[in-house]
């Protein structure tokens, strides 16, 4: 590619191929580079998240939670269903045709906007004082061209960490896409890491039918999430059965045989424990992916936990580029990835096109984290601990869902949502979740965050009745101890 193109974006997941769009309606010039490849070789948008992260997950989260309702749910309703059965490969099928209708339609997007879409590894070469572009190498297999960019945004992504005393074969040692590509419920499944992934995969397969053991290095369970929040889901997880969650586990040894693996670990209480299961999970959390981009050669400025260094609008310690998502810091989160790309094609079109857009770095303190689990589990802004540890004085409102007409009309009377609000100003601080569809419900509390609600501005507002939406209305009520219903 001889011409020089306005933006360059190397990776094409929620933040390249965000970034990537937003760049091209902006009228900037836009390549977008990505290795990810379907099963015919041809470029396959979307990155972790949308090829083996979020959308399978939660297709294969949506097909086995309809399969446990109809075989241990159901019958409150007053249906009955005999001889239910699961498919598990026309359910993986319906879960990769999903995933290609996204894929595709990326490409679509793309073709749309005039975004021009390159397949392969990009990496970053070292630039001249005098050069007036950038150069990404590309190479895919024995095919490497360069493409020439005034910009470059680096969306690289994450990969899965690896625990060092086992090799992952995707066979008997899963990460995440071998979690989403078995073909066969495992009857004895073991799960390293009790966070998101290690959650909702152990999910899928225990109510499929596995026998689920999941172990947990930190002393407490879900730690990144309000105490008891986290303690309402170990309770009502413990309670599942074929699920054991164990923390503050230190695995000595992992040994693979021909058809299982053997964990030897010690428990919380020091005693040395042995786990035999046929399938073992790794979901020990992700790393940000700089292995190919060339860091060594070209500058680029990592910082000590290896992300690549940026500022608070994004911008590297390279001159004309940006990075975003899970390559630099922040919540390894897709729409945080996206915004962030969305705030940097905004800053570069300003720069570069002189459009009039009020750019603004993406608030951390807003962004949504949600758990798929049954029941969901959501938060938006900070928790108790982080407030007491702050020194925050704040006011706290709750009300739980079996008090709700929806809920139990749903037969999803599980958790309650709580209400932080600062004790002067009444300003909410956070909002936290656990039940039905609070994946869903989480976006209100975001949107008043966002706007600097009150509590008491919440409890203004009419909900619709009967509505799950009712309990946020009635834990911000509560703040100020005026809850009806309870």
């Amino acid at each position: 590619m001889s011409d020089i193109v306005d933006v360059a974006v190397i990776g094409g997941g929620p933040g390249g191929y965000v970034a990537a769009i937003r760049c091209a309606q902006l009228g900037l010039n836009t390549v977008c580079i990505d290795a990810w490849k379907n099963e015919r070789g041809r470029a396959s948008l979307g990155g972790t998240c949308l090829n083996v992260g979020c959308i399978p997950s939660k297709a294969l989260l949506e097909s086995s939670e309809q399969y446990f309702q109809v075989k241990h749910k159901i019958s409150a309703h007053g249906i009955q269903i005999e001889g239910a059965t699961v498919d598990v490969p026309a359910m993986i099928a319906r879960k990769d045709k999903i995933v290609t209708t996204f894929t595709t339609g990326i490409a679509s997007l793309f073709k749309k906007n005039k975004v021009q879409s390159v397949l392969g590894t990009g990496k970053l070469l070292k630039r001249a004082d005098t050069d007036d572009a950038w150069c990404v190498e590309v190479k895919d297999g024995d095919n490497i061209q360069t493409i020439r960019a005034k910009y470059v945004i680096v969306a690289t992504g994450s990969v899965p960490r690896q625990l060092p005393m086992v090799d992952i074969d995707n066979e008997t040692i899963l990460d995440n896409i071998g979690a989403l590509a078995l073909t066969d419920t495992p009857k004895r499944l073991g799960v390293v890491g009790a966070g998101v992934i290690g959650l909702e995969m152990g999910s899928v397969w225990r109510r499929l039918g596995s026998e689920v053991t999941i172990l947990e290095a930190m002393p407490d369970f879900l730690m990144a999430a309000d105490e008891q929040i986290a303690k309402e889901a170990k309770k009502i997880f413990s309670k599942e059965p074929g699920l054991v969650i164990q923390t503050g586990v230190e695995i000595s040894s992992i040994k693979t045989g021909k058809k299982s693996v053997t964990v030897q670990y010690q428990d919380a209480d020091g005693n040395k424990q042995k786990l035999d299961v046929d399938k073992l999970i790794v979901a020990i959390g992700r790393v940000p992916n700089t292995a190919d981009l060339g860091v060594d050669e070209n500058g680029l400025d990592l910082d000590e936990r290896g992300f690549v260094f940026v500022d608070e609008y994004c911008r590297t310690n390279l001159t004309n580029v940006f990075a975003v998502g899970d390559v630099v810091r922040g919540p390894m989160l897709a729409h945080k990835a996206s915004e962030e790309g969305v705030a940097v094609a905004e800053a570069i079109a300003v720069k570069e096109k002189g459009h009039q857009l009020n750019t603004q770095p993406v608030n951390f303190n807003v962004i949504p984290w949600v758990i798929y689990t049954a029941p969901e589990i959501a938060w938006v802004g900070k928790n108790e601990q982080e407030l007491k540890k702050a020194g925050i004085s704040y006011n706290v409102g709750q009300f739980p869902f079996i008090a709700n007409g929806r809920a139990r009309a749903m037969n999803a009377p599980t958790g309650f949502v709580k209400v932080l609000a600062d004790a002067e100003t009444d300003r909410v601080l956070g909002v936290h979740m656990i039940g039905p569809h609070v994946s869903e419900l989480i976006s209100e509390a975001v949107m008043a965050m966002g706007f600097s609600a009150s509590s008491e501005d919440i409890a203004c507002i009419v909900h619709a009745h009967p509505s799950l939406s009712e309990v946020l209305h009635e834990a911000a009520l509560d703040v100020n101890d005026r809850a009806l219903h309870i």
